[in-house]
């Protein structure tokens, strides 16, 4: 069986436990994702970091650090990033009265703080984290809120492409959530499934735009737990008409596809039957998913049973030959893993290009 590791686990603490170790060493463990849990100081976090590579080179450290109320180090030095939402207002805002001065302010701010985001992060030995946000802000999804740049997907685009740019500079890929978009639906996916009833030309025309306006520059995608009625019954991110039809094919999209959260209430049922986590994972990887996530089950089950149940049943399954290990996927994993040498925090508070970017965020 050709190698791919598509699992993408967390931990419980601030350290490894030997559970911790068996499982970032199993075959289909790809990577790990860091909480505030996992957060003590700069120092703890480095280490934890070096404990999780000197176990595999190629394990990918990710982290959802978006700024605003989604940024999971807040402490020891990292900077408090705005909401998304700021960079936008910014935009609107043509203060001095020249006409796109507020555009061309909120852009630099925005690069400013992706290299800011990611070089912080890469200072401590993580390698990804899971933004922008390319949701729109329609004003009724409570989950998404300020975490969006704009109701216009124009500005989002350019938004996110500045971000995306700053994130580049520290070397960091980036991941454009939650395809084709988040922004419309009322309910949180954590706890249940939302229903978005637009049609998917009204979709195309409006959320998944950024997706391909961004097409070539976008190194990764997390589809929504959303159920996007009048295209498919299954939500997006256990979709193959939006997967491999629309966004692969259609929108001609070429980087890594995660899946959402397989923990949360929007993935734990299917066409309105509850399924296992492993039933869950080997859906989403024949859907087009490149790697699965799975979340909090360190702390929920007694001592991650669950983690080892989804391993040994995906294993199970892919010698039963239910889903196939994917060479392309793996390549995809493997080029999100950071490019360039992290510079050390404290090569970082006196270098040129992090001070003018502090100077620059709203």
């Amino acid at each position: 069986m050709s190698e791919h590791a598509p699992v993408i686990i967390d931990v419980a603490g601030v350290a490894l436990h030997a559970a911790d170790r068996r499982r970032l060493a199993h075959p289909l463990v790809g990577g790990m994702i860091l909480f505030a849990r996992n957060w003590q100081d700069r120092e703890q976090l480095a280490a934890l970091c070096a404990e999780i590579k000197a176990i595999r080179e190629d394990l990918l450290i990710c982290v959802d650090h978006e700024g605003g109320r989604v940024q999971r180090f807040r402490t020891d030095g990292f900077t408090h990033l705005p909401p998304m939402r700021r960079f936008g207002e910014m935009w609107m805002n043509d203060g001095d009265g020249r006409e796109g001065s507020g555009a061309m302010q909120a852009m630099a701010a925005a690069t400013a703080a992706g290299y800011v985001l990611g070089a912080e992060l890469r200072a401590c030995g993580v390698d990804f984290s899971f933004t922008p946000v390319l949701d729109l802000d329609y004003g009724a999804s409570s989950v998404i809120g300020d975490r969006s740049f704009h109701r216009d997907p124009r500005v989002v685009t350019v938004l996110a492409r500045s971000l995306m740019q700053g994130l580049l500079q520290a070397g960091m890929a980036n991941c454009g959530k939650h395809f084709p978009g988040h922004g419309f639906v009322r309910a949180d996916s954590h706890l249940e499934i939302p229903v978005d009833d637009r049609s998917l030309e009204e979709i195309l025309a409006e959320d998944a735009i950024p997706y391909e306006w961004l097409g070539t520059a976008l190194t990764s995608v997390m589809p929504a737990h959303v159920v996007y009625s009048m295209v498919d019954a299954l939500p997006a991110g256990f979709s193959a008409r939006w997967l491999q039809d629309i966004l692969r094919e259609q929108l001609q999209f070429q980087g890594a596809v995660f899946s959402d959260d397989l923990s949360m209430a929007g993935a734990r049922q299917i066409e309105g039957r509850n399924v296992s986590f492993t039933e869950a994972a080997v859906v989403a990887l024949n859907a087009g998913c490149d790697m699965v996530l799975l979340c909090n089950e360190s702390v929920n089950s007694e001592g991650g049973a669950s983690i080892d149940e989804m391993l040994d049943g995906l294993e199970e399954a892919q010698s039963r030959g239910e889903w196939r290990a994917s060479e392309q996927g793996e390549q995809r994993r493997l080029a999100l893993l950071p490019c360039g040498p992290s510079i050390t925090w404290d090569a970082l508070m006196t270098e040129p290009r992090y001070m003018r970017a502090l100077t620059m965020l709203p």
